[in-house]
């Protein structure tokens, strides 16, 4: 149904646009100049009707959007969750030790690429004094942040390293006894 706008009925919305025509489909469109609803925080919720308590502040400025998270569907996505009163299943101590021995292994040749890394970047540290390159001798800045670059690589590389040995600590693999 169509119907020439009065100023007082449309003003806001999908009408806002069509008023400046002069035309407005309107279906059960009520007064608009009334006074806006007055949005209450009640901690981290947000309503229209404040509880008798007074523990809600008025909100200024303009309206809130709350957009509401994912649910999860059905039983279908929690199956693979074990009851808290539930043993999680036994490994068998060779089985154990077997994994043991294959992370004390990753772990170990992690170490020797951080530890090949920081050389590298020692080496080009030069003790505090990285050779410059040929763009760096007409643009100090240039030198500066490559500079702070390694610095900053070589301070990850030997928490690395720091991480990677105190991982290694932790696992107390007896060495492989094989003949």
């Amino acid at each position: 149904m169509t119907f020439l706008l009065r100023p007082r009925l449309c003003f806001a919305g999908p009408c806002r646009d069509a008023f400046l025509v002069g035309v407005c489909l309107v279906t059960g469109l009520t007064n608009v100049w009334a006074e806006p609803t007055r949005i209450y925080r009640c901690g981290n919720v947000y309503t229209n009707q404040p509880d008798a308590a007074g523990h809600c502040q008025p909100m200024t400025g303009s309206g809130v959007t709350v957009i509401e998270g994912t649910r999860v569907q059905g039983t279908a996505g929690v199956s693979n969750v074990r009851p808290a009163n539930q043993a999680a299943p036994k490994i068998s101590s060779a089985e154990q030790l077997q994994r043991d021995v294959q992370a004390q292994a990753v772990l170990h040749s992690e170490l020797q690429k951080a530890q090949q890394q920081h050389a590298t970047l020692l080496r080009e540290w030069n003790n505090g004094e990285p050779e410059r390159r040929a763009d760096e001798h007409r643009q100090p800045q240039k030198y500066q942040a490559r500079e702070a670059q390694l610095r900053s690589a070589l301070q990850r590389t030997e928490a690395d390293i720091a991480g990677l040995q105190r991982e290694l600590s932790r696992l107390s693999v007896p060495p492989s006894t094989t003949p």
